[in-house]
């Protein structure tokens, strides 16, 4: 079943660290009531400020292992000795009732989603260039500067897998990049296919002779 056309569009978007994929998606959602944003299921403890069902379903390992052994995640992974993984009800639920869910994830979790729903838009941010992710790094004063030299490498690697993505967006001016972001959106909601579902009527209508 596609479910870039007959039902709501799951936007798969990946960026190394300090891209600024966080805070465009943050946005994307405020600016377009249409989208959701699928919610993590996570093994490890709530942190100060977070909220159970907001920021990430909070789970027990048991349960994070149950849910795996009955096929409910399109993609999960352990990180730093915890789980992390992404509902596939969830995310179907959603695009059947028409509603365009955004996923933020890695690119391996996009390779997992991809063979799982090959419907799916790939979306992969980038900053302009290495030196500004740099000062993006530095200048969030919350890493060492080996952390920071760590997550430089990481980048480094999964910028090497931007081509395998639909669509490349460059983080230089924000304003410009969420521009992007939403016209990708706006685009795939213009599709004949979709737009027939949509306007069914108006195009019987239209095609009458009178």
């Amino acid at each position: 079943m596609n479910y870039a056309t007959e039902h709501g569009t799951l936007y798969v978007i990946s960026a190394p660290s300090g891209a600024g994929k966080t805070s465009l998606v943050a946005e994307m959602l405020r600016q377009d009531p249409k989208l959701g944003v699928s919610v993590s299921h996570t093994t490890r403890p709530m942190r100060t400020g977070e909220q159970d069902g907001v920021n990430y379903h909070f789970v027990s390992r048991e349960e994070f292992e149950a849910m795996i052994g009955r096929d409910e995640f399109l993609e999960h992974a352990a990180v730093f000795g915890n789980y992390y993984g992404t509902s596939q009800v969830w995310v179907q639920e959603r695009l059947a009732q028409g509603e365009d869910v955004i996923l933020e994830i890695d690119w391996q979790g996009a390779e997992q989603v991809r063979r799982l729903m090959p419907g799916c838009v790939g979306i992969f941010v980038v900053p302009p260039s290495p030196e500004t992710l740099r000062e993006r790094l530095t200048g969030r004063g919350t890493d060492s500067p080996e952390v920071v030299e760590r997550r430089l490498n990481e980048a480094a690697d999964e910028c090497s897998h931007a081509l395998e993505f639909d669509y490349l967006v460059v983080n230089d001016d924000f304003t410009t990049a969420l521009d992007d972001l939403l016209a990708i959106v706006r685009c795939h909601r213009l599709r004949i296919q979709a737009q027939q579902v949509r306007h069914s009527g108006l195009l019987i209508r239209l095609s009458e002779r009178h």
